[in-house]
C-alpha cells in the first residue's frame, strides 16, 4: 500500500530524525515523502541559522533522502500545513513531540483534529 507521508520540520537539531523517520515511513513502492517548513511570517525559517544556511541544509538533507521540501511562510502555521496535507492527499504526517502539554493548544492535537484520516507519527 503506498503512502503520502508528510514530515513537518521546526528546528535544526531534530529534522533530521524526523526525515529519517519519514523515510521508513514512505519505502512502500509508489509512495511520496514531502517535508515541510513553515514559519510565521516574522520568524527565521530554522533556529540560529541565517535563512540562507537554514534553506540549503534542509534541501541538502532531503535531496539525499529524494523528498520533496516544501517552505512556507505563514500568519497561520498549522491552516497551511493541512492545506497542504488536503492537497496532496498525505496519508502518514511525522511530527517532533509538542511542548504544549496542555490538549486545547497542543499544536500535533490541533492538526489531528483537522486530519482525522491522516496516522499521525511522533
Amino acid at each position: 500500500m503506498h503512502k503520502n507521508v508528510l514530515v513537518c520540520v521546526t528546528q535544526q537539531k531534530t529534522c533530521e530524525n524526523l526525515i529519517e523517520h519519514g523515510v521508513e515511513l514512505s519505502r512502500d513502492e509508489g509512495s511520496q515523502l514531502y517535508v515541510i517548513h513553515v514559519v510565521n511570517e516574522n520568524d527565521k525559517l530554522l533556529y540560529n541559522l541565517s535563512d540562507g544556511d537554514a534553506l540549503e541544509y534542509l534541501f541538502e538533507i532531503t535531496k539525499d533522502v529524494g523528498a520533496n521540501l516544501v517552505v512556507k511562510r505563514s500568519k497561520d502555521v498549522a491552516k497551511a500545513i493541512v492545506d497542504f496535507a488536503v492537497e496532496k492527499d498525505i496519508t502518514h504526517i511525522v511530527l517532533g513531540n509538542s511542548k504544549t502539554i496542555d490538549t486545547a493548544n497542543n499544536f500535533s492535537m490541533k492538526l489531528q483534529k483537522k486530519l482525522p484520516d491522516v496516522v499521525f507519527v511522533s
